[in-house]
């Protein structure tokens, strides 16, 4: 049995028809798991409260943390500790191996325009803080020796019918809307996108492959990394409309973020957009000699297959 803990997320629904390559087994939890293979196993939960995922895992051999929890410190500071000692006290009691999907947020500021699996662990912001500190309670129990696990880790992600997406929130939803597309800070500056279809691919090869545990990966990208501008130009000539973009920077962030609490949550992450951000998967590619979507491909698809 492979479980999927998230399941109904932007990575999850993609890893579960991923994963019925190598297996027929797998579990779908969520609040309203929906059959992604006919053979699914539903199981519904609200994993905000801890008390459901024992159960969840129990029979599992591999289980995949890809909780998407609200984008609110205050949630994040509340729920992600204790989903990550749950999950892992459940694996451990279970022998389940853990694959646990994270992001960038906890490397250090100065590592952005570089970033590998090697990156300085110093986070400069509230939200990196908490992923520092869930990273760490995994690791800390591989090097204990009680826990198999991996951190398959991510850039920000794009891709089709992605509700996650500051690409597709504020570029592609914005052009389908006949709006000028949005970018954060400097669209002169470089920024690394994972596609979600490559992220499910590569997650499951991890959690399929026995010498892949007890280490972190950075899931395959795109090396030919764009600047916001070149990413922009991608969309408007694929949905042929005239090439424009608003800025928005620092000051307007936080004023919109007075009216709108998604925003209110945003200043802290510029730091990401006020320089270039480069994620290195080259050793993913690698050891599995995968070769990731390029960015002209990507954006294609994103709009050919989005709803």
């Amino acid at each position: 049995m492979q479980t999927i803990l998230g399941a109904n997320g932007t990575i999850g629904s993609i890893l579960a028809k991923e994963l019925a390559a190598y297996t027929k087994a797998i579990r779908l939890v969520s609040r309203n798991p929906k059959k992604v293979n006919e053979t699914d196993e539903l199981f519904a939960a609200d994993l905000s409260d801890v008390s459901s995922v024992e159960k969840a895992i129990e029979g599992s051999e591999v289980v995949y943390l890809m909780v998407g929890f609200d984008y609110k410190l205050k949630v994040w500071e509340d729920k992600w500790p204790k989903l990550m000692r749950a999950a892992i006290d459940a694996c451990i009691k279970h022998k389940s191996k853990l694959v646990f999907f994270d992001n960038v947020y906890l490397y250090d500021k100065n590592a952005i325009p570089h970033m590998t699996e090697e990156s300085a662990i110093n986070p400069s912001s509230k939200k990196g803080m908490v992923r520092k500190e869930i990273a760490e309670m995994l690791l800390d129990e591989i090097t204990s020796g009680k826990l198999k696990a991996l951190i398959a880790r991510s850039a920000d992600f794009y891709g089709p019918n992605n509700e996650k997406s500051f690409l597709i929130e504020v570029v592609y939803k914005n052009i389908k809307k006949g709006k000028k597309p949005n970018w954060f800070i400097s669209a002169d500056k470089k920024h690394s996108f994972t596609y979600t279809p490559d992220a499910a691919k590569a997650t499951a090869l991890l959690g399929n492959t026995e010498d892949a545990y007890n280490q972190v990966w950075h899931l395959p990208t795109d090396k030919n990394t764009l600047t916001g501008q070149e990413m922009i130009d991608l969309f408007t000539k694929e949905m042929n409309v005239e090439n424009r973009i608003s800025i928005l920077p620092m000051w307007l962030l936080k004023l919109t973020g007075v009216f709108v609490p998604l925003m209110r949550e945003m200043p802290e992450m510029m730091y990401q957009y006020d320089r270039d951000y480069f994620f290195d998967s080259s050793k993913f590619d690698k050891r599995f000699n995968f070769q990731a979507t390029s960015y002209q491909e990507g954006v294609r698809k994103t709009i050919e297959l989005s709803k």
